[in-house]
């Protein structure tokens, strides 16, 4: 298992409050912070689920730096984000992993180390995932399943904006069958209801 962040690595690293506080800095929508928090736990729990405990608050962080410029930069989302952390000194192997979840879309930085493809792959499921949480009386993940969203997988009017070929195209970075990704990114959700 390659590790992405080098332990004797200190140099740029920056603090789980520092992130949170520059994001906040370029972000002010209550639903852009929401969706990073939840991106920050369910990064955290696939660097456990996938044996990347040491690294799971670096994971964290890349997860809630993920969408660093879009509240600013909508036009210019993954683009100006880098140019934003360069100058702040931030960690290069946090900086590309932010930028490469935008492969393909808005960047042809490509997702390489499997916390990348993780960030690719479940940044879009979390948003359709929570939408069809929303539909549901409880409005949470915590009774969610698997058959519930692939229903909703499949009405592709049902969170348009939730690109079905970003996930697939991210289960299959990763070596998963999309049962498998949506799953196990229905049970990092549950954590983060339970924080």
């Amino acid at each position: 298992m390659e590790k992405i962040k080098d332990n004797n690595d200190n140099n740029n690293e920056i603090t789980r409050d520092q992130a949170w506080e520059l994001l906040n800095e370029y972000n002010t929508d209550p639903f852009h912070l929401n969706h990073a928090l939840i991106m920050e736990g369910v990064m955290k729990y696939y660097a456990n689920l996938l044996g990347y405990e040491d690294e799971a608050e670096f994971w964290g962080i890349a997860g809630l730096l993920h969408d660093l410029d879009f509240g600013m930069y909508p036009e210019e989302h993954c683009i100006k984000q880098e140019e934003i952390m360069r100058a702040r000194g931030i960690d290069e192997k946090i900086i590309h992993a932010t930028v490469s979840h935008g492969y393909g879309i808005t960047v042809d930085v490509k997702p390489e180390h499997e916390m990348e493809k993780v960030l690719f792959a479940a940044d879009e499921l979390t948003g359709l995932i929570g939408a069809v949480a929303l539909m549901r009386p409880s409005k949470s993940v915590s009774d969610l399943e698997l058959k519930s969203v692939k229903k909703k997988f499949k009405s592709l009017n049902f969170a348009a904006g939730c690109s079905r070929d970003v996930i697939i195209k991210g289960a299959e970075m990763l070596g998963w069958g999309l049962d498998d990704l949506i799953e196990k990114t229905i049970m990092a959700m549950r954590t983060c209801e339970q924080r």
